[in-house]
């Protein structure tokens, strides 16, 4: 038997906050030598957009930071620990590398253009040190070399896509979280635990009318995983449910510890496959699994095309019609003030809880574009820095998709929002739910209420006062809807 190679490793975890399934962990556990497990909190994530608002908003900032502190209580278990820095990894995994004599610096792959920045500056670093630098691909349900095709063949419709990897790949199984770990080098600092002191934002406050309870980290992940199919047994209607807009369970709600790692998607994979064994097997655990192949196309896309994915004319480099950077309709957008209760709802949860449902997204966002004809990158900007499951590839893409320079097949797909809200929230529960000031309203008033004098006052509803006259008239939807 071959004895485990003697190494000082340092694994630098990025949106990879997890033990199971953790490759580059799980490589570093085989070999002799001290371990030397990372984290770096960037001041660049929490910089502040052109917009005025922050890269990385508080709700988002609150969930990395319980994701820290878990991963931090699980590595301790192992006999280790979390070695926590505030700056640049750049800067400071070269210098770690240099003071406990590192041998070789593992971590996951990124995709995206900053990160990819991030990583060449680190590898050229290394490089002049003589370490190695080695990336593992952890994020997705099919594993990158295991395409059958190279990537910058990928098809450019998903249906394709879903159709070759169904029928030709083989999800890898997971790997095991470790249940010991190499020693720390002797004399190093673990380093405080990031708190909102640390950055420039405000903690945020809990909001009571939020779907879920969402708090960071892989043991509250492996929980939800089995609160929803197994205690909930919700899993077994998901497809029916999955459009919802109202209570915790209508949808997994697993983005947001699968976007920081916390939760792999061949963990949810597998435990798909054993509800399937133990309870029901039928379209709504399939489909579960299908919204995970979305995930893994839409990282794929932005492998394949990189840098266009953040640009106004997106992946196809060409705008289907002109957009406009309308600072004042944008805002009233962004903070609730659009007069079409359907968006202003939606946009309210978002900005009190930091998550908003897939079906509030796809409105929300078409209205942006479709109606007001604003800059679609902005509303993904203000998505990024608000969504506490925002992962960039799957924002940005989506918000190609939608704005019709993406991977959408159909032309000028559009989203007639008053049809929509009849549709999903048929009462108006979940506009009353977060647009109290439209309690009075019967339901067939409350998605549009164009209300003369005589029903204001009837309904406490007061236009341009106690709610906003409606940006775009609703004669364009009501002969559709």
């Amino acid at each position: 038997m071959m004895r485990p190679k003697f190494e000082n490793t340092l694994v630098w975890f990025r949106n990879d906050l997890r033990l199971h399934d953790q490759e580059a962990l799980y490589r570093a556990a085989q070999t002799q030598g001290f371990l030397v497990p990372v984290y770096c909190l960037d001041p660049r994530l929490f910089s502040t957009t052109s917009l005025g608002f922050p890269k990385t908003g508080a709700f988002r900032a609150r969930f990395l930071l319980e994701s820290l502190a878990d991963l931090r209580q699980q590595l301790r278990k192992c006999g280790s620990d979390l070695i926590i820095r505030i700056g640049k990894p750049e800067d400071i995994l070269p210098a770690l590398v240099q003071t406990y004599q590192i041998q070789k610096v593992m971590s996951s792959a990124e995709v995206t253009y900053e990160e990819k920045q991030v990583e060449k500056q680190l590898e050229e670093a290394l490089w002049a040190q003589k370490v190695a630098y080695e990336t593992f691909w952890t994020s997705t349900l099919y594993h990158l070399e295991d395409l059958p095709y190279p990537i910058q063949s990928l098809p450019d419709i998903f249906t394709q896509f879903r159709k070759g990897v169904e029928k030709m790949v083989k999800i890898r199984p997971t790997l095991p979280a470790p249940a010991q770990l190499p020693a720390l080098p002797p004399g190093i600092i673990p380093g405080e635990l990031p708190s909102f002191n640390d950055l420039p934002l405000s903690f945020p406050e809990d909001e009571p009318k939020a779907v879920l309870d969402f708090k960071g980290g892989e043991m509250a992940a492996l929980q939800r995983l089995e609160t929803y199919f197994w205690q909930a047994d919700a899993l077994r209607q998901y497809k029916e449910t999955r459009d919802g807009l109202l209570g915790a369970n209508y949808s997994s709600k697993f983005s947001a510890w699968l976007a920081h790692g916390c939760l792999s998607p061949r963990r949810v994979y597998e435990a798909v496959r054993h509800y399937e064994q133990e309870r029901v097997s039928n379209q709504s655990t399939y489909w579960l699994i299908f919204e995970l192949i979305w995930r893994d196309y839409f990282r794929f896309v932005a492998k394949k095309y990189g840098s266009r994915i953040f640009l106004k004319k997106g992946i196809k480099n060409a705008l289907p019609f002109r957009l406009y950077d309308n600072l004042a309709l944008f805002e009233k957008w962004k903070n609730a003030q659009t007069g079409i209760p359907f968006i202003d709802a939606n946009m309210r949860e978002l900005n009190q809880t930091g998550f908003m449902s897939n079906r509030g997204r796809q409105n929300v966002a078409s209205f942006l574009v479709k109606d007001l004809k604003i800059n679609w990158t902005w509303g993904a900007a203000y998505f990024e820095s608000q969504l506490i499951d925002y992962d960039a590839c799957s924002n940005w893409g989506n918000w190609n998709y939608v704005a019709g320079v993406g991977n959408d097949p159909r032309e000028n797909r559009y989203f007639n929002i008053l049809s929509q809200a009849k549709r999903y929230d048929s009462r108006g529960e979940y506009v009353k739910h977060w647009l109290p000031e439209l309690n009075h309203l019967p339901a067939t008033l409350i998605h549009h209420p164009s209300l003369n004098q005589a029903e204001q006052a009837q309904y406490n509803v007061h236009l341009g006062s106690t709610y906003p006259f409606p940006m775009v008239k609703f004669e364009k939807w009501l002969s559709k809807s």
